[in-house]
């Protein structure tokens, strides 16, 4: 069933309008929801409860998000409730609603606090909308009393408060000190300002070094060739598959595929190494960590 939420004050002004129900006509029409899956009965109960989730999605207002917004997530919130209520608890549908209108309501001013994700554990929930609150009133009774509270004493009696751990509460007041600002905005109001991106370092290797990384590479290369080339074909084939394939033969492999045994296949890539070690010697030391 859909609601409407297109109109803020409209539906504010129908939800005030709407009934309100006694206990008996409540159950009656959970019951009916409930077992006969009677869509009159549920819009009676959501609409009657309208003005419940628009009263508590007023109260949230104060966290920047659209009005409208909250009331279709009140409403949303609503219908979970609906949705999972159980008539033979003995419990009115009004308290069992405020839970899931609440519950709704907080995730999406979280959601949409910042493009970071501000948290969504129940002692970061907890904190997220209580940390201003016992703040102040910690500060108030400071006050009152004539003690001065310094930041690091202040979290730690808001920790205790809240009951939560400390690096918590460092960490939350750090996500609501301020809001999100874009990267292409200008460090001044001229026109022609830098952006904030600009100043971010790039990391990516630079043409430079690319043209060096490249050319160093085909230098190593060509002595690597050049290497080989003092080798026989078996030396070579030993060392191909032992070195430069992407998954290394093992010695007993190769001594099966050229009659070799074991101990043989080893003494040959060990000569091998030793004629490349001398002809890349002659180069450079930098390529020897090949044949380790």
């Amino acid at each position: 069933m859909a609601l409407d939420f297109n109109s803020d004050r409209a539906l504010s002004r129908r939800a005030m309008k709407a009934e309100l129900l006694d206990a008996e006509t409540e159950l009656r029409l959970a019951y009916a929801w409930r077992d006969d899956r009677c869509e009159e009965s549920l819009h009676r109960l959501i609409t009657a409860y309208m003005r419940l989730a628009i009263s508590m999605a007023a109260k949230f207002k104060r966290y920047g998000a659209p009005m409208n917004d909250l009331i279709q997530e009140a409403g949303l919130g609503l219908m979970k409730a609906a949705e999972k209520f159980d008539p033979d608890r003995g419990v009115r549908f009004s308290t069992y609603a405020v839970w899931w209108i609440k519950a709704s309501i907080q995730d999406h001013v979280m959601r949409n606090w910042s493009m970071v994700r501000t948290g969504s554990t129940s002692s970061q929930k907890s904190l997220f909308f209580n940390l201003r609150r016992v703040q102040a009133r910690l500060e108030r009774e400071a006050m009152a009393e004539g003690v001065t509270l310094d930041r690091h004493v202040l979290r730690q009696m808001i920790a205790t408060e809240v009951g939560v751990p400390l690096h918590d509460v460092e960490m939350m007041e750090g996500r609501l000190s301020g809001s999100d600002f874009s990267l292409n905005a200008t460090q001044s109001s001229e026109d022609e300002g830098r952006e904030w991106i600009d100043t971010l370092e790039d990391d990516s290797d630079q043409a430079e070094q690319t043209v060096e990384a490249n050319h160093d590479t085909e230098t190593l290369r060509q002595w690597l060739l050049t290497a080989l080339t003092a080798l026989n074909e078996r030396e070579r084939f030993i060392v191909r598959e032992r070195k430069l394939r992407e998954e290394p033969r093992t010695l007993e492999s190769l001594g099966n595929e050229l009659n070799l045994s074991k101990e043989r296949v080893r003494q040959l890539e060990a000569a091998a190494f030793a004629k490349m070690r001398k002809s890349l010697e002659k180069e450079s030391r930098e390529v020897l960590g090949f044949l380790a």
